[in-house]
């Protein structure tokens, strides 16, 4: 065993006996998690709907629960009240009073009335307005964002393998990011623009992962003399270590802004913990079995050197 390897190089571990086991639990999450965004929605941030952000700062610390409760008394429906940096700050999200429209009837004096106390004032550090028109556009711009990433990978996995191992990174790319979108949306937790970052990370870190397994199988299909399954067994053990122990620092990373990044990079976090955890298990039980069956099987004939590669080894000293 190399010294910090979780698991020897040479381990024997047969992933691929269970592939239809797997690829049918994941398959069946991806589905509960596709119906989670479709029957429930999202909980979409102000980002998205529109609305006022204003920041407080107060003389001491406050109350959330209190302030929540005063703000909804002063007819503000489903007001999100957290704290940031120190317990004397405080970051109020609202959507506009209902019946009315526009920036003037969501105003950072109605906010700082609603919720100043004679014992403990406050002031109002910055208020923004993000009306519906511009939520809207940053939804689309997101959508864009997500199928440029998409066709990007498919571009550059074709360049560099083969199309059937692009397709196969393709799925389960999106089986990831599918998952922790429908976490999101089965939670009800709120989905604003750093949890829309946190997806698209989620997406570089599940296509890394695959791509370093793929390579392996590569190199592999060239030098081995054994079935595809047998190949591909072979390659899943030997990036074993490396995959758990990327994925174990990367996790410790996440969860370290989980904890301290306070409350507006815990969305983030959030999907980023799901993510890594999600893009380990697919890159071992879904990217490699997928390469056994339909039209993504792939074979030793698939991988083998072109003859421009050949002529180019050839040349080699």
């Amino acid at each position: 065993m190399k010294p910090f390897n979780v698991f020897p190089y040479d381990s024997k571990f047969d992933f691929l006996r269970l592939r239809w086991i797997s690829l049918t639990i994941a398959a069946l999450i991806m589905f509960a998690a596709i119906g989670a965004m479709v029957f429930k929605g999202f909980n979409f941030a102000l980002d998205f709907t529109g609305g006022t952000v204003t920041e407080l700062r107060f003389d001491k610390p406050v109350d959330v629960d209190d302030v929540r409760s005063r703000l909804i008394a002063a007819g503000y429906d489903s007001p999100q009240v957290q704290t940031f940096g120190t317990g004397n700050d405080l970051l109020v999200r609202l959507q506009p009073k209902s019946g009315s429209a526009g920036q003037a009837s969501v105003t950072a004096d109605d906010v700082l009335r609603a919720t100043s106390t004679p014992s403990n004032p406050g002031t109002v550090v910055k208020s923004d307005f993000v009306g519906a028109q511009v939520g809207s556009e940053l939804a689309l711009n997101g959508l864009y964002a997500l199928l440029f990433v998409v066709l990007g990978f498919l571009i550059y996995i074709s360049f560099r393998f083969e199309w059937k191992f692009a397709v196969a990174a393709i799925i389960t790319t999106l089986h990831d990011v599918v998952i922790v979108a429908g976490w999101f949306a089965l939670s009800g937790h709120e989905f604003d623009l750093t949890v829309l970052a946190g997806v698209l990370s989620v997406m570089g870190y599940s296509i890394n992962d695959t791509i370093v397994v793929f390579d392996r199988v590569r190199e592999n299909f060239r030098g081995m003399r054994a079935a595809p399954v047998d190949v591909l067994n072979r390659s899943i053990n030997q990036t074993l270590s490396r995959t758990i122990i990327t994925s174990f620092v990367a996790l410790l990373t996440v969860l370290a802004l989980y904890f301290y990044g306070g409350g507006s990079l815990k969305g983030m976090a959030e999907a980023q913990i799901i993510g890594i955890v999600v893009g380990t298990l697919s890159s071992i039980f879904v990217a490699c079995p997928l390469l056994t069956m339909w039209f993504m099987k792939v074979s030793k004939q698939d991988l083998m050197p072109k003859a421009r590669d050949e002529a180019a080894l050839a040349r080699r000293p």
